[in-house]
C-alpha cells in the first residue's frame, strides 16, 4: 500500500483557483474510481472531483470555504500499488481532470452559502471566490457594495476586490472603474402564498443558476426577438435519404441539429458583427473564432449548452460527431469545463419539445441566439416555370433574439434572412 496526493485540476482556461464548496467524503472513507469526493466552485465553473482510482480517503488537506489553486493537493489516498509514503511527492502526485457536474454557464454565478450572501440589497451577485477574499480581508457587505465592478453585467472581479483592498482608506477604490455599469435596481419578488395541499421544494444548484443567469441576461441586454418561417423540404428530404447510410458509415446518427449548426457558422461568417461581446459598456469585442453552444436538456430537467468550438472549420461529419458526443456526455455530466466555455453563439431547439415559436433568452456574454421549432408539413405556393401550383411542403419557424445594444433590426433580421435562405437552398443532392 502507498499514497498518491488528489491535485486540484484543472477548470478551464484562465481559472487559477477554486473555493472548495463541500467535502462529499470523510477521512478514512473508501472510494472507488471516479467516486466524486469534493464540490469546488470558481468565478465560471462548478465542479465535482472525482477519485483517482479505488483506495482510502487518508487526509483531507482544505477545509470548506477554503480558497485552493489549481495543481494543488487537497487530499491524501491510501491505493494499491502506489510508491510507499516515504517517496518524493512529486513521483507520487496524480491529476484529473474533472468532469462538470452541475451547470457550468459563462457568467460568474453561483450559489455558495457563507457569511456574505451571494447579493446585496441592489441584487448584484458575488462569486465564491470574491467573497471569501472580502471575508478574510473583514470587507463588510456595506463597503463591498461600493466596489465598482468591471465584469460582465458590472460584477466584481478577483481583480476588484484586490485593488480596492490595496487601495482602501484612500477614497481611490470606489472610483477605480466609472465607466463600469451600475447594478440594476433590487426587484422585489411578490408574496407567494402557500396552501396546506401545496408542497414547497428546495431548488438544486444547477436551478439556482440557470435562474441568476436568465435574470442577469434580461437586467443587462435589451432583448429583440424576430421570427421567421423557413421552407426546410430540402433539408428533410436530404436526411430522410442518407440517414440510414450515414449511421452505417460513421457509426452516427445523423438529426437536424448538425445541418442547422453548419448553416449558423456559414451565416457568421458572412455576418461577423454578430459573433460578438460588450466589454463594459462602450466597447465591442469582436470574436475571432466562431463557437456555436447549444442548448442541451438534461435528465433532471435542466440546462446545460456544451460548446462546438472553431465550428466553421469543420465538415458536416465533424459536426455531427461533435454533436452527438457532446450532447451524450452533457446527459451523463461527464463534461469538461473547457466544453462549456468559449460560445459566441448559441442554438437551441424548440422542436425537440414540439414547440414550433419560442423567445430565447440571450446567452451572456453573447449578443444573439437562434431558436429552431418544430418542422410541420403545410400547403404551400409553388412557383413552377408554367405557374403556381399547391404542394404540401416542410416549415420550421425561427426565432432569432439579440441584444439591441449593439444589435439593430437590420443586422438581426437580416441575419435572421439569411439563415432561413441557407436552410431552404439546401443541396438536395449533396454528398454526405
Amino acid at each position: 500500500m502507498g499514497q498518491i496526493e488528489i491535485l486540484l485540476p484543472k477548470m478551464g482556461e484562465s481559472v487559477a483557483e477554486a473555493t472548495v464548496i463541500k467535502w462529499l467524503v470523510e477521512e478514512g472513507a473508501t472510494v472507488e474510481i471516479d467516486d466524486s469526493i469534493i464540490e469546488v466552485a470558481t468565478d465560471k465553473v462548478d465542479n465535482e472531483v472525482p477519485a483517482l482510482e479505488d483506495g482510502k480517503i487518508v487526509k483531507l488537506l482544505c477545509q470548506e470555504g477554503d480558497v485552493v489553486k489549481v495543481g494543488q493537493a487537497i487530499a491524501i489516498m491510501e491505493v494499491e500499488g502506489a510508491a510507499p509514503s516515504a517517496a518524493p511527492a512529486k513521483e507520487t502526485k496524480k491529476e484529473v481532470v474533472a468532469p462538470v457536474a452541475a451547470q457550468k454557464i459563462e457568467a460568474d454565478i453561483v450559489a455558495v452559502a457563507d457569511s456574505l450572501g451571494k447579493t446585496d440589497a441592489s441584487g448584484r451577485f458575488y462569486s465564491p471566490l470574491v467573497r471569501s477574499i472580502a471575508e478574510k480581508e473583514n470587507v463588510p457587505m456595506n463597503e463591498l457594495e461600493s466596489v465598482a465592478g468591471s465584469g460582465q453585467g458590472g460584477r466584481v472581479t478577483k481583480e476588484d476586490i484586490l485593488k480596492h483592498i490595496e487601495n482602501r482608506g484612500n477614497g481611490s477604490a470606489v472610483a477605480a472603474a466609472p465607466s463600469a455599469p451600475k447594478a440594476a435596481p433590487a426587484v422585489q419578488a411578490p408574496a407567494v402564498s402557500v396552501g396546506g395541499q401545496d408542497s414547497v421544494v428546495e431548488m438544486d444548484r444547477m436551478r439556482k443558476l440557470i435562474a441568476d443567469h436568465m435574470v442577469m441576461s434580461k437586467r443587462v441586454s435589451p432583448h429583440v426577438t424576430s421570427f421567421l418561417e423557413a421552407d426546410v423540404t430540402n433539408i428533410v428530404l436530404w436526411r430522410n435519404k442518407n440517414k440510414d447510410k450515414f449511421l452505417k458509415r460513421e457509426g452516427e446518427k445523423l438529426t437536424f441539429t448538425p445541418i442547422f449548426v453548419e448553416a449558423l457558422a456559414q451565416t457568421i461568417k458572412e455576418f461577423p458583427a454578430i459573433n460578438v461581446s460588450v466589454q463594459g459598456d462602450s466597447k465591442i469585442v469582436f470574436k475571432k473564432d466562431i463557437n456555436i453552444g447549444m442548448a442541451a436538456a438534461l435528465p433532471s430537467g435542466n440546462l446545460i449548452v456544451p460548446v462546438i468550438k472553431k465550428t466553421d472549420q469543420l465538415s458536416m461529419v465533424g459536426i455531427t460527431k461533435s454533436v452527438n458526443d457532446l450532447a451524450g456526455r452533457a446527459r451523463q455530466n461527464k463534461l469538461k469545463p473547457d466544453e462549456i466555455s468559449g460560445g459566441t453563439y448559441t442554438l437551441t431547439n424548440l422542436g425537440t419539445f414540439g414547440n414550433e415559436i419560442g423567445t430565447p433568452i440571450i446567452n451572456q456574454p453573447q449578443v444573439a441566439i437562434m431558436a429552431t421549432g418544430a418542422i410541420k408539413k403545410k400547403p404551400a405556393v409553388i412557383e413552377t416555370p408554367t405557374g403556381d401550383v399547391i404542394g404540401i411542403r416542410h416549415f420550421m419557424w425561427l426565432s432569432h433574439s439579440y441584444d439591441h445594444r449593439v444589435v439593430d433590426g437590420a443586422l438581426g433580421g437580416g441575419f435572421l434572412r439569411r439563415f432561413a435562405e441557407i436552410l431552404q437552398n439546401f443541396d438536395i443532392n449533396r454528398e454526405i
